[in-house]
């Protein structure tokens, strides 16, 4: 992981239209990242700008919470909803739904059984008595 602190070329005067400018930029962060598969090995380089101004310890731990929160609620959007197959791309029904879609998935994360996630969501598809159940759990 590299910190740069050194963004003060990313505020200026535009130069030309359509040039970036990021005025509030405070840390730029690069993280190289390697994976090794059985058969193969791929290596990432991804790039993070911050208005904090971070040290190398607290990027690295903004890094991963950003990561644990794209592991933890994306991925099981993805698998649970296929929100990657959705077809609402503009206006507010996208919006709309991704309001849904959270609201459903806490009321289903708030089940405390052995199924999935995926499960949870299929049973109470097809027993309106789980469905009840699930919408009468008591707030946390």
């Amino acid at each position: 992981m590299t910190v740069s602190h050194e963004a003060d070329w990313l505020d200026g005067d535009r130069r030309f239209p359509g040039e970036l400018r990021l005025p509030g930029v405070a840390t730029i962060i690069e993280v190289r990242s390697k994976t090794e598969l059985k058969d193969r090995c791929r290596a990432d380089t991804r790039y993070y700008i911050s208005s904090a101004n971070l040290t190398a310890e607290a990027a690295a731990t903004a890094v991963r919470g950003h990561w644990g929160i794209e592991n933890s609620l994306h991925w099981v959007l993805d698998v649970v909803f296929s929100e990657d197959q959705a077809r609402l791309r503009t206006g507010h029904g996208a919006k709309n739904m991704a309001v849904v879609r959270h609201f459903a998935i806490n009321l289903v994360r708030a089940v405390a059984d052995k199924k999935s996630l995926k499960l949870r969501r299929k049973v109470a598809g097809w027993d309106t008595r789980y469905m009840k159940a699930i919408l009468d759990l008591p707030p946390r």
